[in-house]
């Protein structure tokens, strides 16, 4: 938790989130992924200054229960001092303590943020699904909250201007606003209607900027001039090289194949599988993974 100190910015975990978003698809599949077409909508989660504290702690905790389908984890919420935002107990169930910073005692609207992506550990740990090393798990965990629709609340408690900052999560807010906007491409969702940070607004165009240049790469259709030429270059290369080319900054690679034409590999811009086609020039492609059609020219 960032609190009156300096905020990240950027993409420095892009990779991990990646490869995160691949590992949901991987482990909950494309149709347990369409159940959480609809997010965490804002009054389920809403907590003023006048709800008792506990009362509202354990009420918004129930909801993000029912929002992430654990109908037999039972959360019991607690305050107490400490250097992170919050903290969750894993074990085997049914009831599992988190236990959240004091300042959230009197920050009472980022207390759903909080919980979001406590009880998505509770979530993952069900699943058996994790990064090794504590930062990738955390970067893990704050993609999932976002994907599966609660990590809107993540990037709304992100808050900076010249005397004071606020930040929630392991990502960027650059980040989150990317894994959001992912969500938002695949379920047709606007999630910026919620924000009452405006700083959370900035950064979640930001983070479509990204998410629709992941969908312009080559060999997609939807590439740019600048693209196609390089692409069309490595291309030639490949072909009369007879060998693997990877052109440094490409998100494809080209590899041989001795009993049929030259192949191309790239990773789906919604899931980031990687895919890979034979070189025919126009051609449609379907992501096993997340069901995605990719319209080609290879």
């Amino acid at each position: 938790m960032a609190n009156d100190g300096p905020v990240e910015h950027g993409y420095p975990h892009l990779e991990t989130v990646r490869a995160a978003i691949t590992a949901l698809y991987k482990r909950l599949s494309y149709d347990t992924i369409q159940t959480f077409s609809t997010s965490v909508p804002p009054a389920d989660v809403a907590f003023c200054d006048t709800d008792d504290l506990y009362l509202g702690a354990q009420r918004v905790a129930r909801e993000l229960v029912r929002h992430y389908r654990l109908p037999d984890a039972r959360v019991i919420v607690s305050f107490r001092e400490m250097h992170h935002a919050a903290n969750v107990e894993l074990t085997a169930g049914p009831e599992y303590f988190v236990e959240l910073n004091d300042r959230f005692r009197t920050h009472r609207r980022d207390i759903g943020a909080a919980l979001a992506h406590e009880i998505m550990h509770v979530y993952l740990h069900r699943l058996d699904l994790s990064f090794p090393g504590t930062r990738d798990n955390e970067i893990l965990t704050d993609t999932a909250t976002t994907y599966l629709g609660a990590g809107w609340l993540l990037l709304d408690a992100y808050r900076e201007d010249a005397a004071s900052s606020q930040k929630l999560g392991y990502l960027t807010p650059e980040e989150f606003g990317y894994v959001l906007a992912k969500r938002a491409l695949v379920f047709g969702e606007d999630p910026s209607i919620w924000f009452t940070s405006p700083q959370a607004y900035t950064a979640y165009v930001k983070g479509m900027t990204l998410a629709r240049r992941d969908e312009q790469q080559p060999p997609l259709t939807a590439a740019g001039w600048a693209g196609r030429r390089r692409y069309a270059r490595d291309r030639r290369h490949a072909q009369s090289q007879h060998v693997l080319v990877s052109a440094p900054g490409t998100p494809y690679a080209f590899t041989p194949d001795a009993r049929g034409p030259l192949r191309v590999s790239f990773p789906c811009p919604t899931c980031h599988q990687r895919i890979r086609v034979p070189v025919r020039g126009r051609m449609r492609a379907r992501c096993a993974l997340c069901r995605t059609v990719l319209e080609c020219d290879t």
